[in-house]
């Protein structure tokens, strides 16, 4: 039977002990996804508390991070969602992602709405990855794909 989380403190309670565990045991987020058998990001998510895990990547996930069987009963809830408070982010990563979408928000409304008309991008139907690649003028950048499905608004 599917369950719905609706207050958040169980899910972060298990996030800090999954992390903690995954730290200890020096496992990365892929090493974890592979155990899933779930994509890096959609994994991650799952485990910081954003996604429920179906049932054989959450004994498989708790497994590898020797969490007990109420962790992999948890980490198939549905969770109440959002990682952010109501604030503007503090942790210099998360916030330049806000300032990007305080930069570029109304850009990118603006370019969707052109191109596919009145309506979102799903982050239900979505998938997300993250790559290092070379920059060609020294050090290394981060290319970032967010690819939602686009759903229509109908009217009625």
């Amino acid at each position: 039977m599917v369950h719905a989380q609706f207050d958040p403190t169980a899910r972060e309670a298990l996030a800090a002990a999954a992390v903690e565990a995954k730290t200890r045991r020096n496992l990365s987020w892929q090493q974890i996804a592979d155990a899933a058998g779930l994509s890096v990001a959609f994994t991650t998510a799952a485990v910081l508390g954003q996604h429920p895990l179906p049932e054989r990547s959450a004994k498989a996930v708790a497994e590898l991070l020797g969490l007990d069987e109420d962790a992999a009963i948890l980490l198939q809830t549905i969770p109440l969602r959002g990682s952010i408070p109501d604030r503007i982010p503090t942790d210099p990563t998360i916030y330049r992602f806000y300032e990007m979408l305080q930069v570029y928000g109304t850009t990118l409304k603006a370019l969707v709405h052109e191109q596919f008309g009145d309506g979102i991008i799903s982050a239900i139907n979505f998938r997300l990855d993250v790559k290092k690649v070379a920059d060609p003028e020294g050090g290394e950048r981060a290319v970032i794909t967010l690819d939602g499905k686009y759903l229509p608004t109908k009217p009625f």
